[in-house]
């Protein structure tokens, strides 16, 4: 054979490189063998060597040690050895066998093919252990070289088997010996090599073992990817199980894996701590070298202060961007790697489409090969599939690293927040600051998927205009015309539905808040029977707010028909253009569908850009925000001073002081001396806690000295208690110590109140303390302090919030000179003056100075500000009168001073005038004494019966006890069909119908412009007949009207639709809730009704109709699909079937496994924030406690936590996207081959198939994602379906009343018969067969004990709890028979607790607008209201703030007097005011109620016996019965009676 030797490779192999006739032009194609033996080889190596560098950095980066010898590594380095032996071998063989005399000469190939793959097998072999010894699992690019080099070897083995067959042949026919001993020996060593390669393939599906030394501990819960192969790794293979699991039951927090350890805290806070800091020594002149001071570690982390000193020259803000590039940049930078591969892929895809359109175009005019057919097809596929494959890593790579910023984001802002010094903190509440890390740092975390796009969207767009260039020429500018013009018009759309979303939300909040207060005041609108006003006044606003949402649904349905004509009207312009500007400009098939396919990917890049901009310079806000806070002022942690050579533990020398303006304290020189206790007292302002302030180092020192020596403990004024149970609350973080904890609770006075407790010291105690009184939370602050066990203790007023017994009680068990704090060292700041004379040293604040300081007695024979400051306390008045007495007999012990020893007299009087009423309330009855030693016999026997078996059975009781509030039924599993049927229902038949037929025409419309176009592309006779050329234009044209039109109106069919939907359900919720039993609103708690009126409805009107409209839409395109490719190939739906079952199950598996993540992830998301928001407002405690590195302990495992649940659920996402775009590709791949295959001749129909092919990934994609959307959103409807099925009260109104006279009841008669009532069902009842009788007029008194049942008695007569047996009539009717309007708009109440809404006063007065202004002022007038609200700018209108808070106390009583006068009817209730009222306005409402309400019956509960004195009757009520019922003065005459003893208790008789 002539050896051609024209090429350099040709002589290097010694035989031809490339022959086009053998390789393309042929039904049999084949490579030559030189091009088999160098190209197809030389390829998968050079791909390694190229990529080697991830398999070092894969080394450096691994936390993992040395992985055990196993079969899988030991097989892989016997085959490797194998490999290597067998290459060596060829080059020996060849330099003995070739290039002798009578031998085959040797070419250069025989040499340097060996060698190049010896080398790289070499290198391979190297991995091998390198991979063992720094723990690396599995790696790509072996398996990925592995995988090249078996499938490039396939061409050989056909040409190897082929040349034997033809050897044999030969050696056959022809009798002389030839010598084949080369070819031989080639042929058998290079299946030996396949048989090894294949072998390496299979054995790098799998991953090596586990590694024996790992940097954190591997529990049994390890993420399986952490092991997982690179195979499973790219298919998410290793994600199976858990969706498996989420989709048999609904999965729990403990089926979730642990998290990755290169994404926990521990591992990204050094590295950006590390950034940080460097970043921000860059931001000093002249001070590079040293370190700024303040500096806090943890573990290893140490942020460093970018504030500085206050010397410190600063170039500028130090910001968190170059932390975050240098950080975190190698990841993002691999992922835009990725990126750029896959946009290159997106553009490969229309090309091999106009190979495939012109393959069918030849097929006509000659008969094709086959084979190319089935290459093109199959090449589309892998196309498709390897971006697939990329795409999902680099969008779980931008994932990583979002999570990753957002995790060093939170920490960093953590970290400062209990740093921050107090001007920086009076700068922003702790709502902005929790923003921060809830909206800022989120925000970062949602933008790096994206970020990538600012690069990508513009290249996406440049290559598609270069590619349409090439096929259409100048007319693309046509098209990109259209396309530009129409992006501002979206955001002038956009801008607009941004106003009328802000709006919306306006009107969302005022709506959500009047519903907060109507269910807060619920109770009182329905004695008042007020809910028609306020329900009216919801749905005006409501009004309102659809009106809002029906523009916004207008403006939607213009930009979704702005987008869905888009891609048609630039089609049509392009086209058009391309065919009118020239003659010689014909439509061809492959030019139409190419062309469609480009702008089909311009598309969506196009619609990014505009967002993107948007989204980033919202983010460019939130750095800003977040650099502002991290570079903000800090505590100077050298303000106090820990020198222990002074002679006292705590001490402050000529101290001055600010809060970071004006100074605050001046010349502070105080000494505690060790174990004394020394007060602090003065005025209101004076400076005591600053002065405690300065001490804890958190004030601003600006001359003196401060020293502490020792452990402090800090009690602050205002008790910060944590959302923990009481028990973690008291330890603090430290270890149970059981007689110690006792001791403690029991010198706190806490045993009492644990004891009532549900749960007992574990119960939970909510948010900032909630479910605790002031005074509780102030003895679990203290009770925290001591048993902290520290040396000094500064307390700040802890006796302010508790009663006085408990004050006493508490000063002589834990801080007095006999309390369990009595060795310690102990500042007290007090208002009390009780408890001075026992104390070591006072100190005198007075106006940010001292101005005298000794003991008791010194102090008050100065005369100076101390006595005055006891005088004016002791006109206050607010101490019980014994105490009164001993501090008198120590005042006149000391001072002769006449003047005070007077006004202590007054104040004893006083006090003894007050104790009267008081001692009905039934508390102070057990007197201090009597208490006092029950709690100290209580803790003897609490510490013998604390045995496990009685803790058990307690348990559980509490468990069941402290239930009140039902627990919400989280959802889970799929929702009912009926759930669907309601929402369509709602909707309405006719508009759901319409939506369907809309979207239904809408795809034939745009179907039939495609097939239209094919015709035209296909039409011969257009090149010389213009007419027919613009008929074809002009019903293109028409279609593309068509296909807009229908689009506008289904999408706003279904907007309108949607909202109609949202406005019924919406007024059926609040018809039913506000109908609902007061029990009902008794069991659930506030929260989750107004839950369903913010959260649920905004779903409903915002996120639902979305969802919908994209779902439907999709779901047609789907189906369009479908029937596209069986039109122009009926085979394909053969493969429908299957498809479609991978499909489903894909879907199935996803959404519930995904649903129940994303669930977990936001229930794991907000104890992050709350814990934040808590740390922030506890700062001080937490620094004074000097526990910050536990509480950024605490706040680390609650990011990871958080990251925990929501990397699965990124996962869940990937692994879905793979296996559906799989499922897609396997579409692109039947629909090709087929139109390829099926002897197709209508090339059109096959551009129109494949390019329909093409964009079903996408569509399938985002269709799994709506439904489960959907699913997920449904759930709202569920629950406001639920809430409209519960019990309903009475009806309101009923026909029968109307007979009733206006002025019923006339007399107002009374009378119970036997009348039984219970709360709620399955309690006992509270009033047992009651029965009296009142005649109209009379007044009577209603007394007893606290649960006698004296609220029930009115409840009942208001019908808000329903009798249980007997019956109540007011002037002979039966209450039971009227509508509840009826019967408790003809009674008049005066609630115990007054409450107000929001609005006008008129308002509060008179909601139905039924009074003159003239009757309104003179019920103003008789409840001496009329000067105050003349004094009012806006007289009558003047706006009541939200629960009434800008109005006192005493005037919001008189304000419900006014209410009553106003419609003062016959029958009149007085539940009387325990503690809110002073004196003075209790008397002015006695007289008005004496005057004005003469004729009327007047039922009075009382709580202070003195104000039914006068009554008629008296009712004295024991456990729901009438034990007395008599006038007051027969029952006082009779020493025996419960009345009796009553009075003399209050000292009344």
């Amino acid at each position: 054979m002539e050896v051609n030797t024209s090429s350099p490779m040709d002589e290097f192999c010694g035989s031809t490189f490339w022959n086009s006739t053998e390789t393309w032009w042929t039904t049999d194609p084949d490579f030559t063998p030189c091009f088999e033996q160098t190209v197809l080889v030389w390829t998968p190596c050079a791909f390694y060597w190229l990529f080697v560098v991830f398999d070092f950095y894969y080394l450096k980066a691994s936390l993992d040690r040395n992985i055990p010898w196993n079969k899988l590594n030991v097989s892989k380095a016997l085959v490797n050895v194998g490999l290597l032996v067998l290459t060596a071998l060829d080059l020996i063989m060849a330099l003995i066998k070739k290039g002798g005399d009578d031998q085959p000469p040797l070419y250069k190939l025989d040499v340097w093919g060996p060698i190049i793959k010896f080398a790289t097998f070499l290198l391979i072999f190297l991995f091998i252990p390198l991979n063992r010894k720094y723990g690396v699992q599995t790696t790509g690019c072996q398996f990925l070289f592995w995988f090249l080099l078996t499938i490039f070897s396939i061409p050989r083995c056909r040409t190897e088997v082929r040349a034997d067959r033809l050897r044999q042949q030969l050696l056959e026919s022809q009798q002389e010996d030839l010598e084949y001993a080369w070819e031989e020996y080639q042929y058998t060593s290079f299946f030996v090599f396949f048989t090894f390669t294949s072998i390496m393939l299979i054995l790098n599906c799998f991953a090596d073992g586990m590694p024996r030394q790992t940097k954190y501990q591997r529990g049994e819960n390890e993420i399986p990817e952490l092991s997982a192969s690179f195979l499973s790794r790219i298919t998410y293979q290793w994600f199976d199980k858990m969706a498996l699991k989420g989709y048999r039951n609904p999965l729990e927090e403990k089926d979730l894996w642990d998290l990755r350890p290169q994404d926990s805290c521990s591992e990204v806070m050094p590295t950006f701590a590390y950034h940080w800091n460097q970043n921000v020594r860059k931001n000093y002149k002249g001070r590079a070298r040293v370190e700024p001071k303040a500096q806090f570690s943890n573990g290893n982390v140490t942020f460093e202060n970018p504030h500085g000193e206050k010397n410190g020259r600063k170039k500028g803000v130090a910001s968190i961007m170059p932390p975050i590039y240098k950080s975190f940049g190698g990841v993002f930078m691999f992922g835009a790697l990725m990126k750029l591969f896959t946009d290159c892929l997106t553009f490969a895809q229309p090309q091999v489409l106009s190979l495939i359109i012109s393959f069918v175009e030849d097929q006509d005019k000659e008969k094709q090969p086959e084979w190319k057919g089935i290459l093109y097809s199959v090449l589309l596929f892998v196309l498709a599939a390897a971006q697939t494959f990329i795409l999902g890593q680099y969008f779980h790579r931008m994932f990583i690293v979002g999570l990753r910023i957002r995790t060093a984001l939170i920490n960093a802002i953590y970290r400062k927040a209990l740093r921050i010094s107090n001007s920086t903190k009076k700068e922003s509440t702790v709502g902005e600051i929790v923003n921060l890390m809830a909206v800022d740092a989120q925000r970062f975390m949602e933008l790096t998927t994206y970020l990538n796009m600012i690069w990508s969207a513009p290249l996406q767009i440049g290559l598609a205009l270069f590619f349409l260039w090439q096929q259409l020429g100048p007319s693309v500018l046509a098209g990109l015309a259209v396309m530009i013009i129409l992006i501002p018009v979206n955001g002038v759309i956009a801008s607009r539905i941004k106003t009328y979303q802000i709006r919306q939300m306006k009107y969302k909040d005022e709506r959500v808040k009047l519903m907060n207060e109507v269910l807060s005041g619920i109770k009182v609108l329905k004695l008042y029977a007020w809910e028609p006003s306020f329900e009216k006044q919801v749905l005006d606003i409501r009004d309102k707010e659809i009106a809002t949402l029906r523009s916004t649904a207008y403006l939607n349905a213009s930009t979704s028909f702005l987008w869905s004509c888009a891609p048609f009207l630039v089609s049509l312009v392009t086209f058009a253009t391309y065919v009118l500007t020239s003659e010689a400009n014909q439509l061809s098939v492959e030019k139409v569908f190419v062309s469609l396919a480009l702008f089909d990917i311009m598309k969506i890049p196009l619609t990014v850009l505009p967002m993107l901009s948007v989204d980033i310079a919202e983010t460019q806000v939130s750095v800003n925000r977040i650099n502002k806070f991290l570079n903000s002022e800090e505590l100077d942690p050298n303000s106090v001073l820990h020198d222990p050579s002074k002679p006292h533990p705590m001490s402050i020398e000529n101290g001055e002081f600010s809060w970071g303006d004006e100074i605050t304290l001046r010349n502070i020189n105080i000494e505690v001396r060790k174990s004394s206790l020394v007060a602090l007292v003065g005025t209101v302002g004076s400076g005591k806690s600053s002065v405690v302030q300065a001490f804890l180092g958190e004030m601003e020192k600006l001359a003196g000295v401060v020293n502490t020596v020792g452990k402090l403990a800090y009690v602050p004024q205002q008790a910060w208690i944590q959302n923990a149970t009481v028990r973690d609350n008291i330890l603090f973080g430290q270890t149970y110590d059981r007689k110690r904890y006792n001791k403690v609770i029991d010198a706190c006075a806490l045993r009492a109140d644990i004891d009532i407790l549900s749960a007992g010291d574990q119960t939970e105690i909510g948010e900032k303390g909630i479910n605790l009184s002031g005074g509780q939370k102030q003895r679990i602050s203290l009770a925290r302090a001591v048993y902290s066990d520290a040396d000094l203790y500064l307390l700040d007023d802890p006796l302010s919030a508790v009663d006085a017994h408990v004050g006493k009680h508490i000063f002589e068990e834990v801080i007095g000179p006999k309390g369990m704090l009595a060795r310690k060292s102990r500042v007290l700041v007090t208002h009390g003056v009780t408890f001075l004379p026992q104390v070591d040293s006072i100190y005198v604040m007075k106006a940010g100075e001292i101005s005298e300081s000794g003991t008791f007695d010194q102090l008050v024979k100065n005369k100076g500000a101390f006595a005055d400051f006891i005088i004016q306390h002791l006109q206050d008045g607010n101490e019980e009168e014994e105490e009164l007495n001993q501090i008198k007999r120590q005042i006149s012990s000391t001072a002769d001073d006449p003047e005070l020893i007077g006004s202590v007299e007054k104040a004893i009087k006083l006090a003894r005038t007050e104790s009267l009423s008081d001692s009905i309330s039934v508390t102070s009855a057990d007197s201090l004494m009597g208490r006092g030693n029950s709690l100290r016999r209580r803790a003897k026997r609490q510490d013998s019966h604390d045995s496990v078996a009685s803790a058990a059975s307690l348990k559980k009781k509490q468990e069941v006890e402290g239930k009140l509030i039902e627990t919400e039924k989280s959802q889970t599993g799929g929702v009912d069909f009926a759930v669907y049927k309601h929402y369509i229902k709602s909707v309405g038949i006719f508009l759901s119908v319409a939506t369907l037929v809309l979207n239904f025409v809408f795809q034939a419309f745009q179907i039939g412009s495609n097939l239209w176009l094919t015709k035209w592309a296909n039409d011969q006779r257009v090149e010389n007949d213009t007419s027919l050329r613009d008929m074809y234009l002009g019903v293109y044209g028409a279609f593309g009207f068509g296909q807009v039109l229908t689009n506008f109106f289904s999408s706003l069919a279904i907007s309108l639709g949607c909202l109609e939907c949202s406005r019924v359900l919406h007024n059926t919720l609040l018809h039913f809730n506000l109908r609902w039993p007061m029990e009902l609103f008794d069991t659930t708690p506030l929260g989750r009704v107004v839950n369903r009126f913010s959260k649920d409805i905004d779903t409903i009107d915002i996120i639902l109709p979305l969802n919908i409209r994209v779902v439907l839409m999709q779901a047609f395109m789907v189906l369009a699909t479908i029937v596209v490719i069986s039109l122009s190939t009926p085979i394909f739906l053969a493969v429908i079937v299957p498809i479609a079952i991978l499909y489903y199950f894909a879907q199935r598996f996803y959404v519930a496994t995904s649903r129940q993540l994303m669930r977990l992830e936001s229930v794991s998301r907000s104890p992050i924030y709350s814990h934040f928001g808590e740390t922030v407002t506890g700062a001080s405690t937490i620094r004074a406690y000097n526990v910050g590195d536990r509480f950024i302990e605490e706040s680390d495992a609650k990011v990871d936590k958080n990251q925990v649940c929501k990397y699965p659920s990124v996962i869940a996402n990937r692994w879905l996207a793979i296996r559906l775009e799989m499922v897609g590709n396997l579409i692109i791949l039947f629909a090709s081959l087929f139109a390829v295959l099926g002897g197709q001749t209508n090339p059109g129909l096959v551009g129109l198939s494949v390019s329909y092919a093409l964009q079903v990934t996408q569509t399938l994609n985002w269709l799994v994602r709506m439904t489960s959307d959907i699913e997920t959103n449904i759930v709202s409807v569920e629950r406001i379906k639920e809430y409209g099925e519960t019990k309903q009260e009475a009806p309101w109104e009923l026909e029968a009343d109307k007979n009733k006279p206006k002025n019923w009841p006339e007399e107002g008669r009374v009378e119970f018969q036997n009348f039984q009532v219970r709360y709620r069902e399955g309690l006992d009842l509270v009033l047992r067969g009651v029965s009296f009788n009142i005649k109209g007029g009379e007044k009577v008194g209603i007394v007893g004990r606290t649960g006698a049942g004296k609220s029930s008695l009115t409840l009942a007569l208001f019908r808000i709890i329903e009798s249980a047996g007997g019956r109540i009539a007011i002037d002979g009717v039966d209450i039971a028979t009227m509508g509840l309007h009826m019967l408790r708009s003809r009674l008049t109440i005066i609630p115990q607790d007054p409450v107000l809404f929001s609005g006008s006063l008129r308002m509060n007065l008179d909601p139905f607008e039924v009074n003159t202004d003239d009757e309104i002022w003179k019920a103003l007038e008789l409840s001496h209201l009329k000067l105050f609200v003349k004094s009012l700018a806006a007289g009558l209108n003047h706006e009541i703030a939200e629960g009434g808070e800008n109005l006192s106390v005493g005037q919001r009583q008189l304000v419900c007097l006014a209410r009553a006068l106003l419609r003062k009817t016959k029958v009149l209730v007085l539940d009387e005011a325990t503690a809110a009222v002073d004196l003075e306005t209790d008397d002015l409402i006695q007289k008005t109620i004496r005057t004005e309400f003469k004729e009327c019956t007047v039922l009075t509960i009382a709580h202070r016996l003195n104000t039914i004195l006068d009554s008629d009757k008296v009712i004295v009520l024991d456990k729901g019965q009438i034990t007395e019922f008599a006038s007051p003065t027969e029952l006082l005459d009779n020493p025996k009676s419960a009345f009796y003893s009553m009075a003399k208790d209050a000292n009344l008789v």
